[in-house]
């Protein structure tokens, strides 16, 4: 399983952030203390960076994930019922554009963390 240790971190750290938290804040909040949450543990965390998206060789705009982890995994906050295929395809999107083989989807609405990890396919 790719990166596994380092997705066990970042559930771990998910997880003390929803049980101080607690269930069904504003996604940005629970990202805000995610970062603080990683950063303590001794992780790397780019909040918000931009990647250029080019179509036809033009710049078309910028692709921006939550947050990207120790420059391996993209943890993606959500407080929704369910992930989606939407959320899904979102992260396949994340992860073509950023180069990163793994995402992982946080769910912070329920007081039981809910986790879903997205693997690039390499032929994609």
């Amino acid at each position: 399983m790719i990166h596994e240790e380092l997705s066990g971190e970042i559930i771990g750290a998910a997880m003390a952030v929803l049980n101080e938290l607690g269930p069904g804040l504003d996604e940005k909040l629970y990202e805000r203390a995610l970062v603080i949450e990683l950063r303590k543990r001794g992780h790397t965390v780019e909040q918000q960076r931009a990647f250029p998206v080019h179509y036809s060789g033009e710049l078309i705009g910028t692709l921006v994930p939550d947050t990207i982890v120790n420059g391996l995994v993209v943890a993606d906050p959500k407080v929704v019922e369910a992930f989606t295929d939407t959320h899904v395809r979102q992260m396949i999107g994340y992860l073509a554009v950023t180069g990163l083989k793994l995402a992982l989807l946080l769910n912070f609405k329920f007081a039981k963390l809910q986790w879903k990890r997205v693997v690039r396919d390499p032929h994609e």
